[in-house]
Order: structure tokens, then sequence, then C-alpha cells
């Protein structure tokens, strides 16, 4: 039973997106599931700063600070991305079936193939260190949720990881990434306390 439809992923029921991911079909794949996963992380780290609001906040400059991070982070960009990992796999499949697509088609669809996660890769990353310059300017209630609205997007980073190295990247883009995915696990062992 196919559950995946043909509708865009910030418009689906989030038990039905769930359903289509567990099932044996090809889309919403990983890459989907890193995507989805970034938003919510992206939306628990805004709620963070539309909590920083409160009139001292206001006098203080925190709320300047949260209306940044609030702007900052698009989710419908991140919800965006699980589409386009769809789309880009549906094009990555038709090169191994089309005998006719000619050397620079396919070497553009498998580059497209490696540019949606390589991104999310990068999108997550900025927004983790968005969210962990805020920190300090957060309403103390809520930094809690900010720090789960970090470890989704890492979570959701590293998930994208291992999607861009199905499509084989060179090793310098395999260092570039590796590197952000490092600075990524530093936040999270610093607000995680686990450091030195």
């Amino acid at each position: 039973y196919m559950y995946y439809t043909k509708m865009a992923t910030s418009t689906q029921v989030l038990g039905d997106f769930i359903k289509a991911l567990s099932a044996k079909q090809p889309t919403p794949g990983g890459g989907a599931a890193a995507a989805v996963g970034a938003a919510l992380g992206g939306a628990a780290a805004r709620m963070s700063a539309e909590y920083t609001q409160r009139k001292k906040d206001k006098e203080s400059g925190a709320a300047e600070k949260a209306d940044m991070l609030i702007n900052a982070i698009d989710l419908d960009k991140l919800l965006t991305a699980a589409d386009d990992d769809a789309s880009a796999y549906a094009d990555l499949q038709r090169t191994w079936k089309d005998n006719e697509m000619s050397s620079e088609e396919k070497a553009q669809i498998e580059k497209r193939a490696l540019s949606v996660p390589t991104q999310l890769v990068q999108q997550c990353h900025s927004y983790i260190m968005e969210v962990k310059a805020f920190l300090p300017s957060c309403n103390p209630n809520i930094t809690s949720d900010a720090k789960v609205g970090i470890h989704h997007l890492a979570g959701a980073a590293r998930s994208a990881y291992q999607t861009a190295m199905v499509n084989s990247p060179q090793q310098d883009e395999k260092d570039r990434l590796k590197g952000l995915l490092g600075e990524i696990r530093d936040v999270e062992d610093e607000i995680l306390e686990l450091g030195d």
C-alpha cells in the first residue's frame, strides 16, 4: 500500500507522513526524515524565542535577539527540503533506467541529489550556531526548548550527512561536512556539559 501522496510535506498530516516514511517505497526516505527533523528542531528553537518577549526581555534587548532568531529560522525552507529530496531521488532513479540519457544530464541529476542533503547539513549547522548564540539571552524558563531545537537540528544534520554519503561526494566535500558535524558535536557537548 502506497502511503505517499504528491502532497507537499508542509501540508501533510504528521501521522500520514510517518506512515509513508515507514512504508516499503522509495520516498519519503531518509532525506525527507532529516528535513522534517530539522523543521521540528527549528520550530522548538523558534518557540523559545517566542517566549523571550516579556517586558524585561524587551528592556534588556533579549527580545530583539529573539526576533532575529525567529526571522532567521525558515521552517518552510526546511520542509521544502523534504520534497526536494523526494524529487531529486525520483530523478536519480531515472538515471538508472534511462539508457538514452546524456552523461551531462546524468551528472546534473547526481549533483542535485548530492546538493539537497549537503545544503541541509549546512542549514542545520547555521541554525544551531544561531540558537547557541541566542541561548544567553533566552528566557531562562524555556532554554530547554532551545536546546531541544539544537539537538533535533544536530540529528537532522547527521542524518542528512548519511544521505549525502550515499551520493558519493568527493573527499574534500566529505571533509568539509565532517568539519561542520564536528562543530555541531562541540555545541551539543557544551550544552549537555559533556566537555572536559
